[in-house]
């Protein structure tokens, strides 16, 4: 019984020759669903094995990425021999141009900054030119200035400090 289960097998011819003989018979339609094809494979050959639809999806697909079969609109069709090659999406790379011979190319560097070197010594700390922290309070009196911090203007840094108005007495008569 094992080996009538094989010879039907055998009698059958490959699937990609299968699903272009069922797109061929449907020429007068645009393509054929998968659902024809697979119509049309059980009535010309009968006894199909167990695993047919997957068997079927696989080749399906692995004849359209081939370029053998278009997938257009839920239908497979032949390609036509006399279209231009389909083009991708986006902008064509530019031509290059050719290198000559004996030209060794070096690795394309990788992107971003390169990673620190484990084994370089440690870099000295390299000192500003401003003070760091907030500047000593030095108590002063109504008559100093304001004091300049070190500032290479004269002034501190920021918003001066509101001064108080003096109070001038006004007599009422």
């Amino acid at each position: 019984m094992a080996t009538e289960e094989v010879d039907k097998s055998q009698l059958l011819p490959p699937y990609p020759e299968m699903i272009m003989k069922a797109i061929e018979g449907m020429v007068e339609s645009n393509g054929a669903s998968k659902s024809a094809i697979s119509n049309y494979i059980e009535s010309t050959y009968g006894d199909l094995p167990p695993g047919h639809t997957p068997l079927l999806s696989h080749h399906l697909n692995k004849m359209k990425e081939s370029g053998e079969i278009m997938f257009f609109k839920n239908n497979y069709m032949k390609p036509d021999p006399n279209a231009p090659p389909k083009r991708g999406r986006g902008r064509p790379p530019k031509p290059k141009a050719p290198l000559p011979p004996g030209t060794v190319l070096s690795p394309p560097r990788p992107r971003g900054r390169p990673p620190k070197d484990p084994n370089a010594p440690p870099s000295a700390k390299v000192p500003s030119g401003r003070p760091r922290g907030r500047p000593k309070k030095v108590p002063r009196t109504t008559d100093e200035a304001i004091p300049t911090y070190g500032s290479s203007t004269g002034r501190p840094r920021g918003r001066p400090p509101k001064m108080k108005a003096h109070m001038a007495e006004v007599s009422v008569e």
